[in-house]
């Protein structure tokens, strides 16, 4: 019987019969753009940072971004000379943007947690998220903080330390707000990193600009540090391969790109060539700032009981 068996042929060795076509080949493997554009296509990008455009005309909606971007937040920092104390301005940026949301209903949908988001993208919209917000806009006042968070701010800017800082990270963390560390010195990185319980982002970040232990902290707190693509994908790439290095690739990101039309597809393309994982790409795209928000809305409801700052 054993030799029956080792003498039978296998299907995948009996010979086809003459005039028969042979078993079909075997597809090429795909090309580092192709693959690229398979895992964008599927695990669309998160960005970190939008400014509202110039003009609201009709036109001109819904304004231009980039292909692959399927979550975005929207910038409410206050420029020089807009307002003294950031509050009207920031307020008015709050109306201005719910009001183009608004306009684009086929196109964009506000979003103020990470369910919201997955389902904005399971409708075909780009969610809208609201922030980050300056800090100078608070006037030092929890009262104000909350007070953007009932409007649906989700995100704050902390650019310096002072002594409002820290009872102010703590209540964010409270209520579920994002710290944002973008623009802030190194002093002030590590001073916020001490106190804050939930990652931070930096959704401006400028890695480059970080000594490495800096970066290991922001690793050690899960901090996502989304930085903007430009036109030069391999020298977009040599950052993100310092910040994994040195953070961990949970801690990439992307902010934005300054050139819509050719989006994230020769990025994602160059790091693939690089040895990323396509893991690693799916966190880079939404995967690490989708956990990031997470963890702030969960400590924000195992922290409720505790009673509000003055």
């Amino acid at each position: 019987m054993a030799e029956l068996l080792d003498d039978h042929p296998t299907l995948s060795t009996v010979p086809a019969a003459a005039g028969e076509p042979g078993p079909p080949e075997p597809p090429p493997p795909l090309d580092e753009p192709s693959r690229a554009r398979a895992i964008l296509a599927a695990q669309p990008v998160v960005e970190g940072h939008t400014e509202l455009p110039r003009s609201l005309d009709p036109e001109d909606l819904p304004p231009v971004r980039a292909a692959e971007a399927g979550a975005q937040f929207w910038s409410l920092l206050v420029g020089p000379g807009e307002d003294a104390a950031g509050v009207i301005g920031t307020l008015r940026r709050i109306d201005a943007i719910r009001a183009l949301v608004a306009s684009c209903p086929e196109d964009l949908r506000l979003a103020h947690t990470t369910s919201e988001m997955a389902h904005a993208r399971n409708c075909g919209r780009v969610a809208a998220l609201l922030g980050p917000v300056s800090w100078t806009a608070l006037g030092a006042s929890a009262a104000t903080l909350r007070a953007y968070h009932v409007l649906g701010v989700r995100v704050v800017n902390l650019t310096r330390f002072d002594p409002f800082a820290r009872e102010a990270v703590r209540e964010m963390n409270r209520i579920g707000l994002a710290v944002d560390l973008s623009g802030a010195d190194q002093d002030t990185l590590r001073s916020a990193l001490a106190v804050t319980r939930a990652p931070a982002l930096l959704t401006r970040a400028a890695p480059e600009d970080l000594p490495d232990d800096v970066l290991g902290l922001l690793g050690e707190n899960g901090a996502v540090c989304m930085v903007t693509v430009t036109d030069d994908p391999a020298a977009v790439a040599d950052v993100l391969d310092r910040v994994r290095a040195e953070a961990g690739a949970h801690c990439v990101g992307v902010s934005h790109t300054t050139a819509p039309a050719v989006g994230y597809v020769p990025l994602f393309a160059e790091l693939l060539r690089r040895g990323w994982s396509a893991q690693e790409l799916v966190g880079l795209a939404h995967a690490n700032v989708t956990r990031a928000l997470r963890e702030t809305e969960f400590l924000s409801r195992t922290n409720r009981i505790r009673p509000a700052a003055a």
